[in-house]
């Protein structure tokens, strides 16, 4: 057995040489018998042979001779960073460009050492080879640290899904008709213009006047698990109210000293305008706000809508004109099942990017510019399941974290609603008529696993933006590389 290792920096960063030596690696006119049953069970804590673990690992039988059409094998172990994201576009065109075809794959599962500490690392196994095989193998887990359940599929996908293989472009727009999803503001101000709940109080208590230019401001964190900060928001003021607020005018000074020591030469000029952000993209009416990190034990993504007066930091994701509609397809298991797929991870957190709501296939009543009587049936219907879980959640939250109003307990977050043994009755009930009414939008009711569902997704994705989003195919040239690392 002959172990190639590559790190996830080497991949990225030097892609072409990593192939290189892979492409090498196999015989020209190789032929794979791939058997669909290795487990990664053998690496929680159990010998794995002459298999290494490392972020990414290339392992094949050696032949006598490099030229004879003898049956090989070869599999990746890997982090599971390259069947996310951004990952995905980097470095599978090339393999498929190559000829590269998957023929079985374990999906994400958890992977722990014999080390001490017992270091958790999320992997996924990919067999793969130059030619095609009669039968494919998709290995499912319910959770990274569940036992697998085998898929028989008729194509294995780059992103670990059945269906057509799809390499998703980094999409800037939404389809038309739907409301476009940005990043928050970015102050860049050296956090001398964010205040704590402590700091406010105490700058209220000198300077009074300065309560007229606070306003709430929310990243994140604040919007998932609670907590308050405050910002010094003084856009449109004038120069005789900002000199009537000495300590407030000691904090706009620090800004300028701040963003004048930038290495950024955009920063650096922002420096002549402390008292703004330097990406201000704060709506004027109330939107829509998305975590950009949030947990993968949650089976949604906390989301609220939010009014203009509360300030969305460049940790939130906000959508202006976003509608019961577009909250509910969002809360959805459906979209959370293309989430799960295709969106980045920090570790193993979601990385929520306006990529992921760009590619996102929606149902036809969200593309239809002349909805039909039964497309705005089955609107109507995903918008009162929509309110139903606002009004679970005001049960239990204060304003504006519900969405929408509400008189619940003020302590109780977005976390708690959220959290798998906490989640409350009602609302684990709002989601459920939720996910019906969003699943018949799109004509199915329900699926046997999440792999189906996404397969589902990936063939209406292929259906609705045609052979583009297709995989290209383009040569690469071949030429050697010194990056290899073998290890005997």
């Amino acid at each position: 057995m002959r172990v190639l290792r590559f790190w996830n920096d080497q991949v990225l960063t030097q892609t072409e040489a990593v192939l290189e030596v892979v492409w090498h690696a196999l015989p020209d006119d190789s032929t794979l018998a791939l058997t669909p049953s290795p487990s990664p069970a053998c690496g929680r804590g159990a010998q794995r042979g002459a298999a290494a673990c490392g972020s990414g690992e290339l392992g094949r039988e050696s032949s006598p001779a490099r030229g004879g059409a003898i049956p090989i094998r070869a599999a990746f172990v890997s982090t599971n960073s390259i069947t996310q994201g951004e990952q995905v576009g980097i470095l599978w065109p090339d393999l498929l460009a190559r000829g590269v075809k998957i023929h079985f794959a374990h999906r994400t599962f958890q992977w722990t050492s014999e080390a001490r500490g017992k270091a958790a690392v999320h992997c996924v196994i990919i067999g793969f080879g130059l030619q095609d095989v009669a039968e494919k193998w998709l290995y499912d887990y319910a959770t990274p640290k569940s036992e697998p359940h085998a898929l028989k599929v008729d194509n294995i996908t780059p992103y670990l899904t059945g269906g057509p293989t799809v390499i998703l472009p980094s999409r800037t727009s939404p389809p038309p008709g739907l409301p476009q999803l940005i990043k928050g503001s970015q102050p860049t101000d050296g956090g001398h213009l964010i205040l704590t709940a402590q700091e406010r109080q105490e700058l209220l208590e000198r300077e009074p006047a300065a309560e007229k230019w606070l306003r709430p401001y929310i990243g994140g964190e604040e919007l998932i698990n609670g907590g308050q900060r405050w910002y010094l928001w003084l856009k449109g003021i004038t120069p005789d109210e900002l000199r009537a607020m000495p300590l407030v005018l000691e904090r706009v000074e620090r800004v300028r000293e701040a963003r004048l020591k930038s290495p950024t030469k955009s920063v650096r000029e922002f420096a002549a305008y402390p008292t703004l952000f330097t990406q201000d993209r704060q709506p004027d009416q109330p939107y829509l706000a998305l975590p950009e990190v949030s947990s993968e034990h949650r089976r949604f993504i906390p989301m609220a809508f939010l009014p203009p007066t509360v300030v969305a930091s460049n940790k939130l994701q906000i959508m202006v004109g976003a509608s019961l509609f577009h909250f509910g397809v969002l809360n959805s298991t459906m979209h959370m099942a293309w989430v799960r797929t295709v969106s980045g991870r920090l570790e193993s957190r979601y990385s929520y990017a306006p990529a992921v709501y760009n590619n996102f296939p929606w149902p036809e009543c969200a593309l239809t510019l002349v909805p039909s009587h039964k497309e705005q049936k089955l609107r109507a219907a995903i918008e009162a399941a929509a309110q139903g879980v606002l009004e679970a959640r005001a049960l239990y939250l204060p304003s504006p974290a519900s969405g929408r109003g509400g008189e619940g307990n003020q302590t109780t977050t977005l976390a708690d609603l959220y959290d798998p043994l906490t989640m409350p009755p009602e609302l684990v009930k709002a989601h459920q008529a939720l996910d019906k009414a969003v699943d018949a939008s799109y004509g199915v009711k329900g699926f046997a696993s999440e792999a189906e569902r996404v397969a589902f997704l990936f063939a209406l994705y292929q259906q609705l933006t045609g052979p583009l989003a297709q995989a290209e195919t383009k040569p690469v040239r071949r030429r050697k590389s010194k990056k290899e690392e073998v290890i005997p």
